[in-house]
């Protein structure tokens, strides 16, 4: 009886211990919301490749203004969609990164714009958050498993996982195929740090990989009013209605818990050119339509 007591009431305060890290993992997570001045710095550091005429990209730096709101929460999901602002008349749908608690179904990316569905066990990701990115068209990116970490006075998530080439890298790079990320989301005291060091690799049809360089980045995002993000705020409010459309259409894919396979183009243009063209009123049936012709 004795011995039973004791280990109850060692369950219960493993219990306790895990739902107070889970709320500090939280509250970590939605200081990423808000308005904030975004400076992006990569730059290639290691060069792997042995080819004499080999060409680093150049160094990218760019800033932006963004705007970052909580879209939907529940108690093990928490949904970030980024807005990055060009100017107050124009607002670009940027990407968007969901948080799900001790999940254990996840899609990688392999090569060729094709995901591989693979279902952890629930032991492994015990206490761990999933962070799922999705490009601007809510169509898969890259998704990693990790623990945030709350030691030091520091509060910061870490994960290694494979992606497609990002946007900067697609119309000047086709030397790989593979971006192999290891993500840092660090919360600072002037806002977040989203640190990358990436290896740039070429995988074969056997799934063998060869490394062509490796990349810094530093992604530092400044926490600024939010009153200098409302033309953001507006344009949301006006278009999330079409893009909780698009989120449905995708969950239903994702659910199938299967590979996923996706065009390049249709009728020559990507699957974002399609949806940003269409107006805050078109209906979902039209939104679906779209998506489905771009899935082998």
């Amino acid at each position: 009886m004795k011995k039973a007591f004791v280990i109850l009431s060692l369950s219960i305060l493993y219990s306790a211990g895990y739902a107070q890290e889970k709320q500090k993992d939280i509250e970590s997570i939605k200081k990423m919301c808000g308005c904030y001045e975004v400076e992006f710095n990569f730059q290639e550091i290691f060069q792997a490749s042995t080819d004499s005429t080999y060409k680093p990209s150049p160094v990218k730096k760019d800033h932006g203004l963004e705007w970052i709101e909580l879209i939907e929460e529940a108690p093990n999901k928490l949904v970030l969609q980024h807005l990055l602002i060009a100017n107050e008349k124009m607002i670009i749908k940027h990407w968007r990164q969901d948080w799900l608690y001790e999940n254990t179904n996840l899609y990688e990316f392999y090569k060729d714009n094709t995901w591989k569905f693979n279902q952890l066990k629930a032991k492994d990701v015990k206490g761990q958050w999933t962070q799922k990115v999705y490009q601007v068209d809510d169509s898969p990116r890259y998704e990693g498993t990790g623990t945030w970490i709350h030691k030091d006075g520091k509060n910061y998530w870490m994960n290694i996982t494979d992606a497609p080439l990002p946007r900067r890298e697609e119309t000047i790079r086709k030397d790989y195929n593979v971006l192999e990320r290891r993500n840092i989301h660090e919360i600072t005291k002037y806002g977040w740090l989203h640190e990358q060091d990436n290896r740039k690799i070429i995988r074969d049809d056997k799934g063998n990989d060869t490394e062509v360089a490796k990349e810094k980045g530093l992604d530092i995002y400044v926490k600024v009013d939010d009153s200098k993000c409302k033309s953001a705020q507006d344009w949301w409010s006006e278009n999330n209605k079409l893009w909780s459309n698009v989120r449905a259409k995708w969950q239903t894919i994702f659910d199938r818990n299967q590979t996923i396979s996706l065009e390049e183009k249709i009728e020559h243009k990507q699957l974002y050119r399609h949806l940003f063209g269409l107006k805050p009123s078109a209906k979902k049936a039209e939104t679906d339509k779209i998506i489905d012709s771009f899935l082998k």
